[in-house]
């Protein structure tokens, strides 16, 4: 795991995905809201199965792209992981009820979460991205909440 530019963190396999994500655990508070954006391949379920078991939760995650959300039990409450991708609109994301989720969720992640960053300046937003040509390298650009951010205010 490497740091290429401010923000951004080079994962060079699977096991880089995992300490950065075991380092983004600690790093993300209680009832933290975090949206995962990039394309198709990027590595956004790979990061979210690593974090909820950095969580001390269930070894396997799965992408609840059908099913819509997937609920995973944490020591600390569970993680809430959302796949956004088939829902198009915001009235639909609404119906999911967010809000009741972030109230007693250890975390709340996302996929496809992106069209979320206006309507929440609390998320954590991160960019995932493979460079052209890479073959497992992924790279990592997490934001803090705007809401914690002066000038946004």
């Amino acid at each position: 795991m490497l740091t290429d530019t401010p923000g951004t963190t080079i994962l060079s396999d699977e096991t880089a995905t995992r300490a950065y994500a075991a380092s983004l655990a600690t790093r993300l508070p209680h009832g933290a809201l975090l949206l995962l954006d990039g394309p198709l391949g990027a590595g956004k379920t790979t990061l979210t199965a690593a974090l909820v078991a950095a969580l001390d939760g269930p070894d396997r995650a799965s992408s609840p792209t059908y099913t819509l959300i997937h609920e995973y039990p944490t020591p600390n409450g569970d993680v809430i992981h959302v796949d956004a991708y088939r829902l198009e609109s915001d009235e639909a994301l609404d119906a999911l009820a967010l809000d009741e989720y972030l109230d007693r969720a250890r975390l709340v992640v996302i996929e496809w979460g992106g069209r979320l960053a206006d309507r929440h300046p609390e998320a954590w937003y991160l960019t995932l991205s493979r460079p052209h040509g890479a073959t497992g390298e992924r790279h990592a650009t997490l934001q803090a909440p705007r809401a914690n951010d002066a000038t946004s205010r």
